[in-house]
């Protein structure tokens, strides 16, 4: 029997109200719901061998591995497609996929999240470095689209094309009251902070990945330094998402990230997934925001979890490169 309607609004409520406090129940609510319909995750568990129902701690339950984005359909439940999310793929010939059963549940989410770390985007001037491609089969664009209307501002917008505006209309919106968030690319915010900005205080700068082999790879803090230089600003903000994941992690000047409530961390061994490591390993992500595909995700990112969020410190060796970064090519 498939899952109503309702059901899927009901979860979406839930997932849209988590905390803390409720957050193991509503997992484990999702898991044994989509144990029993999403058909990949089903033959997933089979092949491990593994009995849902045998299973009493969350680090104990399967984390489908990231690749079945690119080889399967993975939907909890049979429905028609709303959106399709895509990654880049443009330097690799399959791309994930991630169908999407209720986009406004989506953008709700991760303004939600976004507002809940940073404060109401109608607070914001929103100038995005970013490709604003119209097929709009990427999540990130399409959040970032939702950020400029939620912002309500007309200055707010697409500027990748047009860096040489940015420091004209950043002077022109000192003191209209708001503060001003450019989300890039690292790729194109290296480029903007190469042709130099100054004493821009008012600016939140927010990169969203790495150089993806447009440029000689740098660590993290490298980035942040020379965007901190030449952008005018006393840090860097970071977003930390995918095209397979529903919920965003965001760092807000240091290099840990912190975690939304609908996603918990969880690290295994990099020899053994079904294994908890003690330190570094593999991130594997509970996202419940993917109450319609998989919320169980083992990524290819390297990690640990911190005292308060996580840290990101690399690919697995031979995964696939991603990221908007790409599309800059």
């Amino acid at each position: 029997m498939q899952p109503t309607i309702e059901t899927y609004l009901t979860l979406q409520k839930q997932v849209l109200q988590i905390n803390e406090n409720n957050f193991d129940e509503i997992a484990w609510q999702i898991f044994r719901f989509q144990a029993q319909h999403n058909s990949v995750y089903q033959d997933y568990l089979s092949a491990l061998g593994v009995e849902p129902r045998q299973i009493t701690k969350l680090e104990e339950i399967p984390f489908l591995p990231i690749q079945f984005f690119k080889s399967h359909t993975v939907k909890t439940g049979t429905w028609p497609t709303q959106r399709i999310y895509k990654s880049s793929g443009t330097t690799q010939p399959t791309r994930s996929i991630h169908h999407v059963w209720d986009e406004a549940f989506y953008l709700k989410h991760a303004t939600q999240t976004f507002e809940s770390f940073f404060g109401s985007l109608n607070t914001y001037h929103v100038l995005c470095l970013l490709p604003a491609y119209d097929t709009a089969d990427s999540s990130l664009v399409a959040m970032a689209r939702h950020f400029i209307a939620q912002s309500n501002s007309t200055t707010s917008g697409f500027f990748l094309e047009n860096l040489d505006s940015i420091e004209p209309r950043i002077h022109s919106l000192k003191g209209s009251g708001r503060r001003i968030l450019i989300l890039g690319v690292t790729h194109a915010l290296l480029g903007l902070a190469e042709k130099g900005l100054r004493n821009q205080s008012e600016i939140l700068v927010m990169e969203t990945g790495g150089m993806k082999g447009l440029r000689a790879e740098l660590t993290r803090e490298e980035v942040h330094n020379i965007l901190k230089k030449g952008l005018g600003v006393a840090k860097i903000a970071s977003e930390y998402g995918m095209t397979e994941l529903l919920s965003q992690a965001y760092a807000t000047g240091d290099t840990s990230f912190l975690k939304p409530n609908s996603m918990r961390l969880i690290v295994k061994e990099l020899n053994d997934p079904f294994k908890v490591a003690s330190s570094t390993g593999i991130l594997n992500i509970i996202d419940l925001a993917n109450l319609h595909s998989c919320c169980f995700i083992e990524t290819k990112d390297l990690g640990q979890v911190t005292a308060n969020g996580f840290q990101v410190l690399g690919r697995v060796d031979n995964s696939d490169l991603r990221g908007c970064n790409l599309l800059l090519s």
